[in-house]
Formats: C-alpha cells, sequence, structure tokens
C-alpha cells in the first residue's frame, strides 16, 4: 500500500493538479487575429454566453478526458499489485475446473470492480455534460445504458481471452501474431454485425420520416456511385441536443444513419453537404483504408504487449503473484499496455483521421458546391456541442479526430473564393 501511494495515488494527484493547472491558466485557445470577424470566428455566429460556456465546458470535458487514462492506469496497477487479479483466478478455479467458464467467472469480477471504480468519472461527465445541457438522458436511462454496455463488454472480452489464453497456453512465443491473424476476420465480424446487433441495443434505429429529404440525399449517393435503397434515423434527441450522421458497417449491412437532432436543427442544403462529407469517406475508400492501416498498426501493438509482458513479468511478477502468462490474473497487464500503447500512439492516428475529414470536407464542397451550406452547417454543429472552435495545440494532438472548426471553415470560405 506504501508503494501504491508512492508510485499511485500521490503521482496521479500531482498530475491532475498540473493538468488543471495548464487548462484553466496556461492553454491558450484564443483565435488568430487575421481570422477575428471572418465567419471561422465564433462571435460572428454565437452569442457571449455560449462562448462562455463553450469555453468552460471544452475545459471540463478535456480535464475529464486526460484524466480518465492515467486514472485507468492506476485501477489495473492496484488491481495487480494489490493481489485482486490473482485473487479472482483462484475464485474461478475453486467453483469449476473447466477453463471456458473459469474465465467468464474472472471476467465478470474483473469486469464488475474495474467498472465500478471507473464509475465515478463516468457519473462526473454525465453530470457536467447534463449542466451544460448536452445531454439530456435521464439518468435511469444512462444508467440502463451503462449496465448494456458493461454485459456487451463482457461477453466479448470473455470469447476473446478464451482464444487469447488458449493460443498462450500453445503457442508461448507466437501467440501474438496467430491472435492478429485471427483479429483481422474478427474486425470485419465485428463491423459486418455492429448496425443491426449492437447499435440499437442502444438506440432505436428506423427509415428516415422525411420521404423527400430521404429521395435527395439516395440521390446524391447515387450520383456518386454509392449503392443505398434507404437512410435510416435514429432518436438521439432522447439523449443529446448534439447533432451527427454517419456512414457505418460493411457490405450488405452498410447504412447511412443521420441522428434526429441533425434533422430537427440544419436546414436541408447543411444536410445535403453533411451527407455528401459522409459520402466522400466512403467514396474515398477511407473505411478500407482505416481498417487496413488499424490492422497493420494492431501487429505492432500485439508485439509490444508479448514483449512488454515478458519483462513485466519477469521484473514484477512475484509481487503480482502472476508466474505465467498464460494465467488469467495477467489481463489487466495486457490492458494496460494496450491502453498506454494506444494513448502514445493517438497524436498519429489522429493526425492521420483530421487528413481524411479534411480531404472528405473538401469532396463534400466540391459534390455540392455549397459554400454557405457547408459553413451554417458546421456553426450550428459547434453551437449544438459547445465545441471549442479553435483548442490549444496539445489538445487537438491528442483528442481532436477531426480538425477544428476554425480550420474547417476557414479552408471551405478561402477554397470557395480561389475557386470562383
Amino acid at each position: 500500500m506504501k508503494k501504491l501511494m508512492k508510485w499511485g495515488i500521490i503521482p496521479f494527484i500531482v498530475y491532475a493538479i498540473m493538468l488543471y493547472v495548464y487548462l484553466w491558466y496556461i492553454a491558450d485557445s484564443s483565435l488568430p487575429q487575421e481570422l477575428i470577424g471572418t465567419r471561422a470566428d465564433p462571435h460572428t455566429f454565437m452569442t457571449e454566453k455560449e462562448i462562455m460556456l463553450a469555453n468552460e465546458y471544452s475545459k471540463i470535458r478535456n480535464f475529464f478526458y486526460f484524466l480518465s487514462y492515467p486514472y485507468e492506469w492506476f485501477v489495473y496497477g492496484a488491481i495487480l499489485f494489490l493481489g485482486f487479479s490473482k485473487t479472482f483466478q483462484q475464485w474461478a478455479e475453486k467453483i469449476t475446473r473447466f477453463r471456458i467458464l473459469q474465465a467468464g467467472i474472472f471476467i465478470f469480477w474483473f469486469s464488475f470492480w474495474t467498472t465500478l471504480a471507473i464509475l465515478p468519472l463516468k457519473l462526473f461527465r454525465y453530470y457536467f455534460a447534463r449542466q451544460y445541457q448536452i445531454s439530456i438522458q435521464p439518468l435511469p436511462d444512462w444508467i440502463q445504458d451503462q449496465l448494456i454496455s458493461f454485459w456487451e463488454g463482457l461477453v466479448l472480452l470473455w470469447i476473446v481471452i478464451i482464444v487469447v489464453y488458449f493460443l498462450m497456453s500453445r503457442f508461448q512465443k507466437y501467440w501474438w501474431i496467430i491472435t492478429w491473424i485471427l483479429f483481422i476476420p474478427f474486425v470485419f465480424f465485428f463491423m459486418y454485425i455492429q448496425p443491426v446487433l449492437i447499435d440499437p441495443l442502444y438506440n432505436d434505429f428506423y427509415p428516415m420520416k422525411d420521404k423527400q429529404l430521404e429521395e435527395k440525399i439516395l440521390a446524391l449517393a447515387s450520383e456518386v456511385d454509392v449503392s443505398a435503397d434507404r437512410v435510416w434515423e435514429v432518436n438521439m434527441s432522447e439523449k443529446t441536443n448534439s447533432i451527427n450522421a454517419y456512414v457505418t458497417g460493411v457490405g450488405g449491412n452498410s447504412r447511412i444513419v443521420l441522428w434526429d437532432t441533425l434533422l430537427q436543427r440544419l436546414h436541408e442544403e447543411e444536410i445535403l453537404f453533411i451527407m455528401a462529407h459522409e459520402l466522400g469517406h466512403y467514396v474515398l475508400h477511407h473505411v478500407t483504408l482505416g481498417v487496413t492501416g488499424y490492422i497493420v498498426f494492431s501487429l505492432g501493438v500485439f508485439y509490444l504487449v508479448y514483449r512488454l509482458t515478458k519483462l513485466m513479468l519477469k521484473k514484477w511478477g512475484r509481487q503480482m503473484r502472476i508466474q505465467r502468462m498464460e494465467e488469467f490474473a495477467s489481463l489487466p497487464i495486457l490492458l494496460l499496455l494496450i491502453s498506454v500503447i494506444l494513448f502514445a500512439a493517438s497524436p498519429v492516428t489522429n493526425y492521420v483521421s483530421r487528413h481524411m475529414e479534411h480531404t472528405a470536407d473538401v469532396y463534400a464542397i466540391e459534390l455540392t458546391g455549397n459554400q454557405d451550406a457547408a459553413i451554417g452547417a458546421f456553426q450550428e454543429i459547434t453551437k449544438a456541442g459547445l465545441s471549442e472552435v479553435n483548442p490549444p495545440t496539445l489538445i487537438k494532438i491528442f483528442r481532436y479526430t477531426h480538425p477544428p472548426m476554425v480550420d474547417r471553415i476557414h479552408f471551405i470560405q478561402n477554397y470557395t473564393e480561389e475557386t470562383n
């Protein structure tokens, strides 16, 4: 416990204080002088109160984001070094001799306690989202979503560790590359079932009600050779005031989906621009490129996890009461390492994502040719989500998968002016 205080709790508190000072007193989100008064300036499309709320909420949201990762790592570390992970494994072994059932019992207790430990941060995020009226979801409905997420994650993790730990026990040196090979079809299978099995667990999806607008969206899709026979609407207005649209799934389960909040808040031309952007992802093969890049990147992740897990067990295995990698008790090590690696790689993956989003913006403005609709849509998205128009560089690097709104609006305005 003393070591936990020294290497875990105290550094975490110091980090939280430094993070707070940076976000509230150091980080600069002021607009460049040359953009003041342009359509990228929030003062031209937001009230002073909206700007103040957006700045406040962005700081709070960023604070909890950067706090959540080290907190998650601390939870995994505590479970390992306080012996809880080994205890969960021993409970499972006492109940049954069947390894598949042992895996399920271990995953249940591990998931239960990690979820309980991380729940306070989730509750804080939910509370502030409600305070700033981004979320309008009642607490019972929010709890229901958390329970669905818990059981969904438990089942998926159970399946994964049955396979992974079987491979560990049979192929101690090469389990990581065999796991990666099996990971490839799993990714595509999950993408295939997500729109029809996973997403409906959380929200209701139904054919678009506005048939005239649906026909225009389908005509836009047909114009760029995207095959679609319907557009789906999802009832997000029961949960949030934010707006969004996306194309999801692969093969016969691919879907064009619009949040009903988007349909309520945007004009028709703005909606068509957003759909042109989403179709741009499809036409420019961003889904294929993204999945391919993710799969290639995951090979490096699996290898690093394999090497670093061996090093951690060699150095701290005795303290964690874990002797071999193929023990279920080692699972928090794997999850800890994956989380750290993904966070460390996020500046690169976010940069790639921002580039794809930018090219989709270019595609959409070329397809629609409607500058006002594009800028109006981005301005309304900013207002609805209380987004920070020009985030600090560090926030942009680690958090933004889309270009900041100041860049998107400024680019579209200049792009149209240059081509006219």
